[in-house]
């Protein structure tokens, strides 16, 4: 099955794969996500430290509660070093279509990689939210049967996640196992 070519545009030219020789070849194309979700990502966080911030602020002024700069302090550190580490896990994130099943991957430390296959599969959903909206961006949804095997892929542009999902679901009705 070739994959239609709208998948990999504007996204990453090519995915962090493990140093370890001992890692897993897998054969296909790996497609990635679109850079504008580390953008995306950026704004969110952006949003939250600004808002606890706001409130550490009022209730360490207004009501004389200084213990607030505790874990307004720790909660925005800890957002920080997220958003430091933001861009190489979104560098990580890829999926690639094989011919009986749909392989993602994410992960820099905790590697993760979930063949789905595609008989197996129940649902495909497109979920955007309004900054999802605002950059061109979709999260595509794969239900099965197994809750653990379930599969969300962030940062897909939206001509993307409509490709793919088409791309699943006329695959998958050619596939059905076990229903």
């Amino acid at each position: 099955m070739i994959a239609p070519a709208v998948l990999d545009e504007g996204t990453y030219t090519g995915i962090r794969t493990p140093r370890s020789a001992a890692a897993l070849a897998l054969d296909g194309a790996w497609h990635q996500i679109s850079p504008r979700y580390v953008v995306s990502q950026f704004v969110q966080y952006a949003i939250v430290i600004v808002l606890v911030a706001i409130a550490a602020v009022v209730a360490a002024t207004m009501f004389e509660q200084t213990w607030v700069w505790i874990p307004a302090g720790a909660f925005i550190a800890i957002n920080l070093i997220t958003l430091a580490i933001l861009p190489r896990q979104a560098k990580a994130l890829g999926y690639m279509l094989r011919a009986d099943d749909v392989v993602f991957r994410r992960g820099i430390l905790w590697q993760r990689m979930v063949a789905v296959p595609y008989g197996r599969m129940q649902l495909v959903d497109i979920t955007q939210g309004p900054l999802d909206r605002i950059f061109g961006l979709a999260q595509l949804k794969m239900v099965t049967a197994a809750a653990a095997t379930g599969v969300q892929i962030p940062g897909l542009t939206q001509g993307a996640a409509e490709a793919l999902r088409d791309t699943l679901i006329e695959v998958a009705e050619t596939r059905r196992t076990g229903l």
